[in-house]
């Protein structure tokens, strides 16, 4: 590793000798770049994957210019990151992690100092857009190889045209990648290639392989050879959409560059077609008699002159001024004609009568939006606004765009796990080891700020409360109330535990009436407690009878039964 630039994190040795696969270890979720050979021996063979990336991420880019895409664009970021002003956009979620408090605290504040190291409260709205729009981000994490116990100091966004994963093997390139056979009697004991995996960044790529820049020059020298850096010192988080036949990484854009190419071909059609279709033309039918054709020529050029103005309008000046050597297209037609006709005749060239016509410009936008994965409805100008009512009114669309932010949430996240997993490891927080246990139960929560979510699950509880009222009468009979709570209310166990525990709380505090008091007094129950902790029952359920006081209290008393049993 002294040759790589950067810092790694060494696992304690693991006994894998039982393990046994023909497959290598890869990347399943990126691309693998494998060593190639050549007469001057071996060496990484990327630049065609840099140039069919760099094409890629290039047109991703100039197609979030648009401005259909980039209002799509703003719409899936701004459903995927809420910017509040008091509440930061995303927070770490440890209640499934198996561990201690004390440990879920230290996680919280490493966490914290990640956002803080990333300014994620301030930049995350352009963070989220440039990995959507890319459909990759690197950061190279900063520490001090001095005291890395301090963990990160800071993260460098790293352009992603500059820098590429390579995976190199390290054994003959001559076995190109196929597995060794250490005994031939044990068809098991086999031998994996080595892989090295670093990332190379190359700071004089801009537009190509060593091309200029706009200016003319390469922000740095072109001597300058590429650096070769660990993969633990990058953070690096795609979009998680492959191109298996090019072994490529797509952005979210890809599935919409067609619907964009048809969109703006229309588009250009329908402003040529009305620039040379709308003005209505007239057609001068000039009588020229029995002149040879040279003179009538010139006797028709000098008729146009004479009737002919033309004024053009300069808009950089503002002025108005006649303009009579130039004829353009869009102007009338002078026409000769011979004596014997019917003269000299002006008629009229009408212009387009279907210039009103955009359903082919709105079912192109429409198939833009679709391709985005973004409803229909939220075009701008269509009419269609965003329903408030009940949520069986809102269209399937939201549902898909809803669990598509969801998706694209999640994918996100693993830019905060990875560096979240490098500051707890150089702090010593936990083991590489403990780390691969406890990051499958650590989950990050986004703040909501969808309306079909809020009026979903109002309705499924007003829905859920109609039919409990509508099995209260049975439950004790047919149904029982743990049954009503768990398949019905759908409350799950830790829910149900949870909820006890604050009911008899507010009980016990006296801020809610215990609803069994409430239920006995309904049915005409004594309050008063009878010695021993039981009620006393009034079986007429009339409720309690006023007695006088000097009555004999026996009285009321049923009379004895006959001797030889008792009811």
């Amino acid at each position: 590793m002294a040759k790589l630039f950067g810092f790694k994190i060494q696992k304690d040795e693991e006994n894998t000798k039982g393990v046994v696969s023909p497959v290598p270890q890869n990347n399943e979720d990126s691309s693998d770049y494998y060593v190639s050979s050549g007469f001057y021996g071996q060496y990484v063979d990327i630049d065609g994957v840099f140039k069919s990336e760099f094409e890629l991420i290039k047109r991703y880019r100039e197609m979030a210019l648009h401005p259909e895409v980039d209002s799509a664009i703003e719409d899936i970021i701004n459903e995927a990151i809420v910017s509040d002003q008091n509440d930061s956009p995303v927070e770490i979620d440890l209640e499934n992690l198996p561990a201690s408090k004390q440990l879920k605290d230290l996680i919280r504040d490493e966490f914290k100092a990640v956002k803080e190291i990333l300014d994620f409260d301030k930049k995350c709205h352009e963070i989220l857009r440039n990995w959507y729009i890319d459909g990759r981000i690197y950061y190279h994490k900063v520490i001090d190889i001095q005291k890395p116990e301090e963990g990160l100091k800071e993260v460098r966004y790293i352009d992603p045209l500059k820098i590429k994963l390579v995976r190199k093997l390290k054994q003959d390139p001559s076995l190109r990648g196929a597995i060794k056979q250490v005994n031939a009697n044990n068809p098991a004991d086999i031998e994996n290639p080595e892989i090295e995996e670093f990332y190379q960044y190359d700071p004089a790529q801009t537009q190509g392989k060593n091309a200029l820049g706009a200016i003319g020059q390469t922000p740095f020298s072109t001597k300058q050879r590429p650096v070769k850096i660990a993969p633990d010192a990058i953070t690096f988080c795609h979009s998680g959409l492959v191109d298996r036949n090019k072994q490529t990484i797509l952005s979210y854009l890809h599935k919409s560059i067609k619907a964009l190419n048809q969109l703006r071909m229309i588009e250009d059609s329908l402003v040529i077609y009305r620039l040379s279709r709308a003005p209505e033309r007239r057609i001068f039918y000039i009588d020229v008699g029995n002149l040879p054709k040279i003179k009538a020529e010139q006797y028709l050029k000098e008729v146009m002159n004479r009737y002919r103005n033309k004024l053009v309008y300069d808009a950089s000046t503002g002025e108005i001024r006649d303009d009579r050597k130039h004829m353009s297209m869009l102007e009338d037609f002078w026409l000769p004609r011979r004596e014997g006709g019917r003269g000299t005749e002006i008629t009229t060239l009408p212009g387009g009568q279907n210039l009103g016509e955009l359903s082919d410009i709105e079912y192109f936008q429409k198939k833009l939006y679709r391709s985005l994965g973004v409803p229909e409805s939220r075009i701008a100008g269509s009419g269609e606004g965003f329903n408030l009512g009940r949520s069986s009114e809102i269209l399937r669309d939201e549902i898909k765009f809803t669990k598509f932010v969801g998706r694209m949430r999640k994918r996100f996240s693993s830019l905060f796990l990875d560096m979240l997993k490098t500051q707890c490891i150089l702090k010593n927080i936990v083991t590489p080891e403990d780390w691969e246990v406890l990051s499958d139960h650590i989950q990050f929560d986004y703040v909501y700020d969808n309306h079909f979510a809020e009026l979903k699950e109002t309705e499924l509880l007003n829905e859920r409360l109609g039919v409990v009222a509508a099995v209260d009468p049975y439950i004790g009979r047919y149904f029982s109330l743990d049954y009503v709570r768990r398949h019905i209310l759908k409350q799950k166990d830790e829910e149900i535990i949870e909820i006890d525990k604050q009911m008899a709380k507010e009980i016990q505090d006296g801020r809610v009436a215990d609803p069994m008091e409430v239920q006995q007094l309904g049915l005409g129950i004594h309050p008063e407690q009878m010695p021993g902790g039981a009620l006393n029952p009034d079986p007429t359920g009339m409720g309690q009878i006023p007695q006088d006081p000097e009555m004999d209290g026996s009285a009321t008393e049923a009379p004895e039964m006959p001797k030889g049993g008792e009811i």
